[in-house]
């Protein structure tokens, strides 16, 4: 199988080296001709482009897979609606031939707010922030494309894993979180994150997946667990004023039974405990 990582980062690459793995030939978007030369070394076929100059997209080659997988960096001048929304468009509109399947990376951020209730791929969504707002206007892009028509849009909770700990260098330095006690994470490692993408590649109907552990925890129940596994003091949390419009102010939990049920993932990590515990072993998967 020919297969076209696009936004190939922390996910994206787990995603690579197991499509490697299994003997595909892997072709890998990428801005940094840096990065390029490694995903070379590696064997993989970079292409040195960037989303929002269709421009460098002229060369995507003809695969059976497409993974929209692109991250939003801080560092650059364009906006996030910009490279998730302008970006996904370029992307489809280069595509030379009909790839059997299109899977885009978006976010569980989209659900709307449910005060600690539980919710699943048919809930209510809610763009109220920027990067909401982006995610959910690029699934209705991809769902109205001709190319999305079959297309898988994977929502993922927040991505953990080896060098991606949330809040552990503020546990470390002792730091104040600005951040609500009891508000609900919905976490995934990314390991079992990539598995669930490489489920969809083969497994499931169209539509939309919650890739997330199923395992919701209050923010001090992980922190606190952090926290003891790193041997730093219990975290100190403090009230932000006016903090209402961010992540950390919603609280809402996630069903993963679409997850499990269509695309087959078995979770090697099915709690934040089992996910944390091993990163800070060094052994992670």
């Amino acid at each position: 199988m020919k297969r076209l990582i696009v936004g190939c980062g922390y996910l994206g690459r787990r995603v690579a080296d197991r499509w490697q793995r299994a003997g595909d030939t892997v072709h890998v978007v990428t801005r940094s001709r840096e990065h390029g030369t490694a995903f070379a070394q590696a064997g993989m076929f970079p292409l040195v482009a960037d989303v929002l100059l269709p421009e460098t997209l002229r060369d995507l080659p003809k695969v059976d897979t497409v993974l929209f997988a692109v991250g939003y960096d801080r560092s650059s001048l364009a906006s996030i609606y910009q490279v998730y929304v302008e970006g996904l468009r370029n992307v489809l509109d280069a595509i030379q031939n009909d790839p059997a399947q299109f899977l885009y990376i978006s976010s569980t951020g989209v659900y709307a707010e449910q005060r600690g209730g539980w919710v699943n791929e048919d809930s209510p969504t809610h763009g109220g922030r920027e990067g909401t707002k982006a995610c959910l206007d690029a699934e209705n892009i991809l769902q109205t494309h001709p190319l999305g028509v079959d297309g898988k849009i994977l929502r993922c909770a927040g991505i953990y894993g080896p060098d991606r700990l949330p809040r552990r260098d503020a546990l470390l330095k002792e730091q104040p979180l600005p951040a609500p006690a009891d508000g609900y994470l919905n976490l995934i490692h990314v390991d079992d994150a990539a598995q669930a993408v490489e489920a969809a590649a083969v497994r499931g109907n169209a539509g939309i997946y919650s890739i997330a552990d199923g395992a919701p925890v209050l923010r001090r129940d992980y922190l606190i667990e952090l926290a003891r596994l790193l041997n730093a003091p219990p975290p100190k949390f403090v009230e932000v004023l006016g903090n209402t419009q961010g992540r950390s102010a919603t609280s809402k939990r996630v069903h993963n039974e679409r997850m499990r049920n269509e695309l087959g993932v078995r979770l090697h990590y099915p709690s934040y405990r089992a996910g944390l515990a091993a990163i800070v072993r060094g052994d992670s998967r």
